[in-house]
């Protein structure tokens, strides 16, 4: 029987998903993944430069139209808590394609309504449906090889930053020359080519925990946002450092558009391509996260995050270096670090991904609300300086968190520092690798939890967790990613079942 979509369409023989042969994820389809992101995630932003626009063409006032923003967020926020899990339980590659047309379709009725309170409507489901790029995360995550996970997550992340920052700029230069609906032509145009891209290009992957509900999923992810120590510690870091990047950037206007600047709107919006360079950045990162315990790379980016901060705190009301400075090092760093809390959550469980990178996001939108109307609040009450200053206490904070729990703590830890302080990402207990008996008797014991699959509990978790994925099952060619060609260490079924045997005390079974 051929595989379809939706019941009826086919889908191209090269991306059925065959078990034997695992689908490549190669740097062509990862730059497809990021373009996508840029492309539907822009549907968010492109209101924000068009509200007054707006106001002219329905003939409403400036707080009717003000609300627009609002309910684009509050829908995007409704999509994460309802639409995203789905990643879980249904297959991906139907999914994407169905957001992808739903967008499209609402952006067509965007662009040709005149009805103001339609075109509200049109905003909320438009938001509720952009979810798209936290569909594309998880399943990048399972189709990159381990070695390049962080890598793989970089390009998704930078595809979806840009198209934030993109979008205003586009709808901006559009709207200052033709009419606002032009813009939202050229939006159904791009997510046009989008659904097209995704149809002859996305791999069909199977759809996982078929024995749970959509409840059962809904559920499961709020056990996770309070029953899992990592998941805890990734999403208070997500909301402080969500908070400062929203807050910075909200009150960068009134700082360059005041004593000593007086930039004009032209001038402060150029700022924001310093923020590409930065973003464009983020791959590169990735490869460093690739290398690292991603304890590590989250605080190699949070220190970072901290000095950039410091830099405005000491000199950004007077110098503007000091300004771009910052603007480059906290959009360079904060997209490191979502990366790495990224790649150390999705450890947790393979078959949870989509849940826990949801749970990630909405904390991500926590701290943008929080970050932008404590920050306006304090900035214009207060001034520049005591803004910053709030910002680099709650970069403190972060570090704080972080330093609860070392790099190596076992999962159910809310505490401490077990497991040691190794730095680079190594096959524990595989022969080649330095340490001791106890260390590696300790892992076994230690860290034995429900991974799925065999490359990343080598590298992160140690070889018991290899005994219980072989014994699950795989959901594909686990040998793959054994494989000399793609890791240095050579190990083989036979030599993963000595490893097991030696450490955990028990055969392990080799098919």
């Amino acid at each position: 029987m051929t595989p379809t979509d939706f019941g009826f369409l086919p889908i191209p023989t090269r991306l059925r998903y065959d078990p034997d042969k695992p689908f490549h994820f190669g740097l062509v389809l990862n730059v497809a993944f990021g373009f996508a992101s840029t492309f539907t995630a822009a549907n968010l932003y492109y209101c924000q430069p068009l509200l007054i626009e707006f106001s002219k063409s329905f003939d409403v006032n400036y707080e009717r139209v003000s609300q627009i923003p609002t309910l684009v967020q509050a829908g995007y926020a409704s999509g994460l808590v309802l639409i995203t899990p789905l990643g879980d339980l249904v297959r991906r590659r139907p999914l994407v394609l169905l957001l992808v047309m739903l967008s499209t379709t609402f952006t067509v009725g965007l662009s040709v309504t005149k009805n103001f309170r339609l075109f509200e409507a049109l905003c909320f489901l438009t938001g509720l449906v952009t979810v798209t790029p936290q569909v594309l995360m998880p399943l990048a995550a399972d189709l990159a090889t381990p070695d390049r996970r962080g890598t793989a997550l970089s390009v998704v992340l930078s595809g979806l930053m840009f198209g934030v920052l993109a979008a205003r700029v586009l709808a901006g230069v559009i709207a200052n020359f033709a009419s606002w609906r032009i813009v939202y032509y050229m939006a159904i145009s791009v997510q046009a080519l989008v659904l097209v891209g995704a149809y002859i290009m996305l791999p069909d992957y199977p759809a996982r925990n078929i024995d749970l509900s959509y409840f059962q999923i809904l559920g499961s992810m709020a056990k996770y946002a309070v029953t899992e120590p990592l998941v805890v510690q990734a999403a208070l870091i997500n909301i402080a450092s969500s908070a400062c990047f929203s807050a910075f950037w909200v009150t960068l206007t009134f700082l360059l558009g005041g004593p000593p600047y007086y930039y004009s709107t032209l001038v402060i919006g150029l700022f924001g391509l310093v923020g590409v360079f930065g973003v464009l950045v983020g791959p590169f990162a990735g490869r460093l996260i690739d290398k690292l315990v991603p304890w590590y790379a989250t605080l190699i980016a949070t220190l970072v995050l901290s000095i950039s901060q410091a830099v405005q705190t000491a000199a950004g009301g007077t110098n503007v270096s000091a300004v771009v400075i910052a603007c480059f090092g906290l959009d360079a760093a904060r997209q490191m670090q979502q990366v790495s809390l990224s790649t150390a959550v999705f450890s947790i469980s393979a078959t949870a991904r989509a849940r826990l990178n949801a749970i990630l996001i909405l904390c991500l939108f926590i701290g943008q609300v929080m970050g932008t109307s404590v920050g306006t609040t304090v900035f214009v009450q207060h001034g520049w300086r005591a803004c910053a200053l709030l910002l680099q206490a709650w970069q403190g904070f972060q570090l704080v968190i972080l330093f609860l729990r070392g790099p190596h703590c076992p999962r159910k830890h809310w505490f401490g520092y077990a497991g040691g302080w190794a730095a680079r990402k190594q096959l524990a207990g595989t022969p080649g690798i330095s340490g001791s008996q106890d260390i590696r008797a300790k892992t076994c014991d230690a860290l034995r939890i429900d991974q799925l699959e065999v490359a990343a509990v080598f590298l992160e978790k140690g070889p018991c967790g290899v005994k219980y994925l072989i014994e699950a099952g795989a959901p594909y060619d686990w040998r793959r990613d054994v494989e000399p060609k793609n890791y240095r260490h050579s190990l083989s079924v036979n030599h993963i079942t000595a490893i097991v045997s030696e450490c955990c005390g028990e055969t392990a079974p080799t098919g």
